[in-house]
């Protein structure tokens, strides 16, 4: 009985050890710029070489807005940083969609492109929206000239508070595949989730998107 019993206490720690460096994996978010509204954060990532990055601005707008805008696929090419094709594969449902993306890399590197299923999803109680990205490479035929990005994971989170005012936060962890220098591209990583958010606050008042009402979409009373 005492063996088991130590057994037992020996099998307890090693899960709380195991907890607590799960726990820490990841690393905090640490403030890296904040300009024109706009902060910028990054972190450690879990089993990964690569930062995750996380972008947050606040502007007065609905919430059916910035998901008209995020659904538009066909503009991201005018003020998603670096966007160089946008299109959806497949329409699956109204909140539902396989989207296909490339990015135009600086010279000399090879242009990226990935092909993600994007689903959309509202809290019935908060009425805080989620829209999750997560990679999906083999849905795509490969394309020319292109280094197909494998490991891809993003999500938008549109938060209402008082006042009419909208917090829009994304959140993003890419490796971009091929030779490229993990340094290199934590060095370069906090460009592009704050040249998109300071082009969305921008789109976002176009009148398609302000006058859109989005059916699934419910607005804070």
């Amino acid at each position: 009985m005492q063996v088991h019993l130590q057994r037992l206490i020996v099998f307890s720690m090693f899960l709380s050890q195991a907890a607590l460096s799960q726990k820490h994996a990841v690393g905090s978010w640490q403030l890296k710029k904040a300009e024109n509204g706009i902060s910028v954060y990054s972190r450690d990532a879990l089993n990964s070489k690569f930062k995750e990055v996380r972008s947050v601005f606040l502007v007065k707008t609905s919430l059916s807005s910035v998901v008209a805008l995020l659904n538009d696929f066909d503009s991201y090419t005018q003020w998603v940083y670096r966007c160089g094709a946008s299109s959806t594969v497949k329409h699956i449902s109204e909140k539902e969609h396989l989207h296909y993306q490339s990015v135009i890399a600086p010279w000399p590197v090879d242009n990226r492109d990935f092909v993600v299923m994007v689903k959309q999803s509202q809290d019935p109680h908060t009425k805080v929206v989620t829209q999750k990205g997560t990679s999906v490479p083999e849905a795509c035929a490969p394309v020319p000239h292109h280094v197909r990005i494998i490991q891809f994971t993003a999500q938008w989170t549109i938060t209402p508070l008082n006042g009419g005012m909208v917090s829009v936060e994304y959140q993003l962890l890419v490796d971009p595949g091929g030779n490229i220098p993990a340094w290199l591209v934590n060095l370069a990583a906090l460009e592009g989730p704050y040249d998109t958010a300071l082009a969305m606050k921008e789109w976002i008042f176009k009148e398609k998107y302000q006058k859109a009402l989005v059916s699934y979409i419910k607005e804070p009373e």
